[in-house]
């Protein structure tokens, strides 16, 4: 058995208690903050059982390697997760859904893989996927950013993206890549049937070679002084405008 894991903040601790309370090992929280949000949250915990435990600031600092705590953290046990990306499609494909796949290249910092967790999970992404070199893994500040979103959103991290990518393309699933020279923008692209949106860092965009395995590119339409948007923002974008028209 792995040894257990430290999540903290409220959404992440909250989200675990909810969705995967015996998984919890115990959670500490600061005795000395006794807002509404803290005392709801203390309740939740003592009718869940899980074990409560008071800890200041410094001790849950270190336990966290995080100030942004917000009082509370929890050791947890791993949850059982899908074990790869086919056997997830296949449930999906067996539901008789559509899939929707984010696929980030070469994002590395922990507060943007976070965010993009969030929104895939808010938008009803079935998974997120990223290259094992050059991408963030999931560690307690992706977790915390995530608020809860890493812990129900799969994300697999694969070994070599373009031929995952082409493995997707067996499956029917349209890939679509973002850039701003694109000849066609977001807006003008169905998104209903199978498809996984491809955004690279912001700057850098998309390696040469993920690029070039899309099937079609699009751009997000830039009105204002900016020249792009924060991976995680494009990403919501791109997410919700699927949503929209699969609703």
């Amino acid at each position: 058995m792995s040894s257990p894991k430290v999540l903290f903040g409220f959404h992440a601790v909250g989200v675990r208690l909810k969705t995967a309370p015996k998984s919890i090992v115990e959670i500490y929280f600061e005795p000395t903050r006794r807002d509404a949000r803290m005392r709801q949250f203390i309740e939740r915990v003592k009718e869940s059982g899980v074990r409560l435990i008071e800890a200041d600031g410094l001790r849950l600092s270190k336990l966290c390697g995080s100030h942004g705590h917000q009082g509370v953290a929890a050791r947890v046990e791993a949850v059982a997760q899908v074990k790869s990306l086919d056997e997830l499609l296949e449930q999906v494909e067996a539901r008789g859904e559509s899939p929707l796949l984010l696929v980030l290249d070469g994002i590395t910092d922990p507060h943007n893989l976070g965010a993009c967790l969030r929104v895939a999970d808010g938008a009803g992404a079935h998974a997120v996927i990223a290259p094992k070199d050059h991408a963030a893994g999931i560690n307690a500040t992706v977790a915390k950013v995530a608020s809860g979103a890493s812990e129900t959103m799969p994300y697999f991290m694969v070994t070599n993206l373009a031929r995952t990518l082409n493995e997707l393309k067996e499956r029917n699933i349209w890939i679509i890549g973002t850039s701003d020279d694109a000849p066609k923008t977001l807006y003008q692209v169905d998104l209903k049937g199978p498809v996984a949106l491809v955004l690279g860092a912001e700057g850098d965009g998309m390696r040469q070679l993920t690029r070039k395995t899309c099937d079609e590119l699009v751009s997000i339409p830039m009105r204002g002084a900016v020249e792009s948007l924060n991976v995680s923002v494009a990403s919501g974008v791109c997410l919700y405008e699927a949503l929209r028209q699969r609703t």
